[in-house]
């Protein structure tokens, strides 16, 4: 008897050696929807997001709207605390400074790196992260040169670089291409352009290291099927190593199937005119593949969504309709991917 219990003991202690080896690991994506703070930035065009503005961004919504982001933050980390969180519409420095240091948020412990884009409402990109399990190793901002015709400039690219607890390297970009305003086929033709500098990024790391760990994030303002999918982020690429091919026909990035499990009736990220559409989204390398637990999670709790009107079924609940105060979260839902890691 005693040898059998000393066996199942030894069983349990492999068990659970087994279970701490594996590190969970959360990325999350979030476009926070034109989180500006009250001050105007005399080379920007932030006019309409200050007291006297016809939208009225006083104080006093600014610190509801940081609160807000932090209530979906920890209601996330109530199942895992996202280890690293990307974010777009961010105006500067300021506002993730106060989000993450001065808000609720400062219990959570985040750190974070932006860009300083030349785009003419002051909105950036940026990438915050908890410091015990991605420690940045370097990190710059990567500019998208549009033509000289095309007057109006648009976010950089962030790249990051980053070393996991397993001790392994991690490449992190985020990215908020340009949206569909305007006429079509300029629209489509800047979406490109930056779509290209993503794709210029993740070439560069690969020259150096064929089988690096890369994550891209971002608010691509297109759905799957896209072409600059097709034929900038998901091309089909071989690698070689002294003329022998390693890979053949691999893709570049895949993107895991997305779901929503809070609400069935979410059937994207975004909703306009009562038709849903996922132009959010996370890709993972290859190589990073095997290390993915389950689908990309869309974030829908029931205190994120409203009840839309005109066209029925719900929708994000956002901070703005229009110039019109509703004193919500975001006009989109964030989406998260689980990874294990060795320890």
């Amino acid at each position: 008897m005693r040898y059998v219990c000393r066996f199942f003991f030894i069983l349990l202690w492999a068990f659970c050696l087994n279970i701490q080896a594996q590190a969970p690991f959360r990325a999350m994506f979030y476009n926070v929807e034109n989180l500006f703070d009250c001050q105007h930035d005399t080379l920007k065009d932030d006019k309409e997001f200050l007291a006297d503005s016809q939208r009225r961004w006083t104080k006093t919504r600014y610190w509801k709207k940081l609160n807000a982001l932090t209530k979906v933050v920890a209601a996330v980390a109530e199942e895992q605390l996202p280890d690293l969180i990307g974010v777009c519409e961010v105006e500067n420095d300021t506002v993730l400074r106060d989000w993450t240091r001065r808000s609720a948020m400062r219990s959570l412990g985040y750190r974070y790196v932006m860009t300083e884009s030349p785009d003419l409402r002051g909105i950036d990109v940026g990438l915050l992260y908890q410091p015990g399990s991605f420690k940045v190793l370097e990190h710059c901002e990567i500019k998208v040169n549009l033509s000289e015709l095309m007057s109006r400039p648009t976010r950089n690219v962030l790249y990051v670089k980053g070393r996991l607890r397993d001790n392994d390297t991690l490449h992190v970009l985020i990215c908020h291409l340009p949206s569909r305003l305007g006429k079509r086929r300029e629209s489509e033709y800047r979406r490109k352009v930056a779509a290209q500098v993503v794709r210029q990024v993740v070439d560069s790391v690969r020259v150096s290291q064929p089988m690096a760990r890369m994550l891209v994030m971002g608010d691509f303002n297109a759905e799957m099927g896209d072409e600059i999918f097709e034929k900038e982020i998901l091309s089909v690429v071989s690698t070689s190593e002294n003329g022998n091919y390693l890979h053949e026909s691999l893709p570049l990035f895949y993107e895991p199937t997305m779901t929503c499990k809070e609400n069935k009736d979410v059937k994207g990220t975004y909703r306009y005119r009562g038709i849903w559409e996922s132009i959010d989204h996370i890709f993972v390398s290859p190589s990073l593949c095997e290390r993915v637990v389950g689908d990309n999670q869309i974030i829908a709790f029931p205190f994120m969504c409203e009840t839309e009107q005109k066209y029925g079924g719900i929708r994000p609940f956002r901070t703005y309709q229009g110039p019109i105060y509703k004193g919500g979260y975001s006009d989109h839902f964030p989406i998260v991917v689980d990874f294990e890691f060795d320890e």
